[in-house]
């Protein structure tokens, strides 16, 4: 008979505990569900000096990472006017992606090295992709940025220490990737860049920030 009780008595305790844990692990649950499930703040095209991105996440550390990884991207010594990295926030973990010149193919490996050091920063996912070397795209990429240095007033897009438009080349067919100042601006790049002798293909998606 006082088996019996005991036994009951600790059901009746045990049953007790979880109704009052269950509320606290469902929230927590909860959160973890609205964390992962939550936009991603990106940087909206290349990492350049000038542009930054507006948009704020709801989360403080979010913007906090995001800021610091668009910090430490804009320090690599090698990430120039023909290399493309852009970046996501998603909770802890933050995906790397664009393209480098084989030149700079450290650069991928330097970029993942920066972030993943960031505090906060669980995971880093590493989509950079490295070009193929190619002398014919290096060709290339120097006529397509003579050419749009030399056309209007788009030569002040290549005056930062990391220029505002990138050039980005493969296979002889180019990508005009950054931010420019009005419309104008862009249909010149666009002009003079389909200009270039041996270029396949232009594709223009700069952006205009004001």
């Amino acid at each position: 008979m006082k088996r019996l009780l005991i036994l009951a008595t600790l059901l009746t305790l045990g049953l007790g505990a979880a109704a009052q844990t269950s509320p606290a692990t469902s929230a927590s649950l909860t959160s973890s569900t609205q964390l992962s499930g939550a936009a991603a703040l990106t940087s909206n095209g290349p990492v350049t000096l000038d542009y930054k991105v507006s948009n704020q996440s709801a989360d403080p550390d979010t913007n906090r990472i995001a800021e610091q990884v668009r910090h430490q991207l804009l320090k690599l010594p090698y990430y120039g006017m023909f290399d493309d990295i852009e970046y996501s926030v998603q909770g802890r973990t933050v995906t790397l992606s664009g393209a480098v010149t084989s030149l700079h193919s450290q650069t991928r490996q330097d970029a993942q090295n920066a972030v993943k050091h960031i505090e906060g920063v669980d995971q880093v996912v590493n989509n950079i992709r490295v070009l193929p070397p190619n002398p014919l795209d290096e060709q290339a990429r120097q006529r397509v940025f003579h050419a749009l240095s030399r056309t209007g007033g788009l030569s002040r897009y290549f005056w930062p220490a990391s220029p505002d438009i990138r050039i980005i080349v493969a296979n002889q067919r180019v990508t005009l990737k950054g931010y420019v100042s009005n419309e104008g601006d862009k249909n010149l790049a666009n002009i003079a860049a389909n200009e270039v002798r041996d270029v396949f293909q232009v594709t223009n998606e700069l952006q205009i920030t004001k």
